[in-house]
């Protein structure tokens, strides 16, 4: 596996009908350190805030892994219990981002989703995906558990499906498992497909009125708006426990085992 630290890239472009684009990447099976985590939320929330913007698609790059959660690298590197809840609020970071972004978010998910990948995915307001996109909670067999991530992903899926993917997290559940339970809104065979879909769906938003979209997202999210203090708290919790000699041996020993 590739050094989690290494550097990994958010790119965004906005085209002339005001369909913006943030693609993230790593090398490492698109994780997320802490720098990229920032960016991906700083992006979520520019791109809101632009008056050219008529709706965001958020994607990763490569074809195997949307998003394979948290940097193992770093979490092997935190040394104490506000370096942990730095790291983790960073995932708490990008889903308030999306929750709060007045324009309404396309997800476009071309292969596994683990962990916060799960999270982020869950986190988009229409979420697109190729068959290969399995998805995993794997936070308890490190010793962590879904703590952040778990009321977006609850929020989309329901908590009797949430507490399957949290308590079953060494193994995947296909897509046709999440299209099921409502994470994913359509299942599409190819990665062509999976871009022709998201294309459409991306433009027939954009021709709809902006205020109408800004205001349906808000009774989407209603109820949540307390996350701007429930996710800290929640990654309080994942901080405390990855500094746990338990967690850090799992960690390592999972990270060997190349997820």
């Amino acid at each position: 596996m590739s050094d989690t630290l290494a550097p990994g890239t958010v790119t965004t472009a906005t085209d002339a009908a005001g369909i913006a684009t943030i693609s993230f990447y790593h090398p490492a099976h698109n994780s997320l350190p802490s720098a990229l985590l920032a960016e991906l939320a700083q992006a979520i929330t520019t791109l809101g805030q632009a008056p050219t913007t008529k709706v965001i698609v958020l994607k990763s790059e490569g074809a195997r892994t949307f998003c394979a959660g948290a940097s193992f690298d770093e979490l092997l590197s935190i040394q104490d219990e506000q370096a942990g809840l730095g790291f983790f609020s960073g995932f708490a970071s990008v889903i308030n981002a999306c929750r709060t972004c007045p324009r309404i978010i396309i997800g476009r998910v071309q292969g596994r989703a683990i962990g916060g990948g799960v999270g982020v995915a869950a986190a988009t307001d229409y979420c697109l995906a190729s068959t290969q996109a399995a998805v995993k909670l794997s936070e308890l067999v490190v010793g962590i558990g879904p703590f952040v991530v778990g009321p977006v992903v609850e929020l989309k899926i329901g908590r009797a499906a949430y507490a399957q993917l949290a308590l079953d997290a060494s193994e995947f559940r296909p897509a046709e498992w999440a299209l099921a339970k409502g994470l994913y809104a359509s299942l599409h065979d190819s990665p062509e497909a999976l871009d022709a879909a998201v294309a459409a769906l991306a433009a027939r938003l954009a021709a709809y009125n902006p205020e109408a979209l800004t205001e349906l997202k808000k009774v989407l999210w209603e109820g949540t708006e307390h996350w701007d203090a429930l996710l800290p708290a929640r990654a309080a919790i994942s901080g405390r426990l990855v500094l746990s000699e338990f967690t850090q041996a799992a960690i390592g020993a999972f990270k060997q085992g190349q997820r």
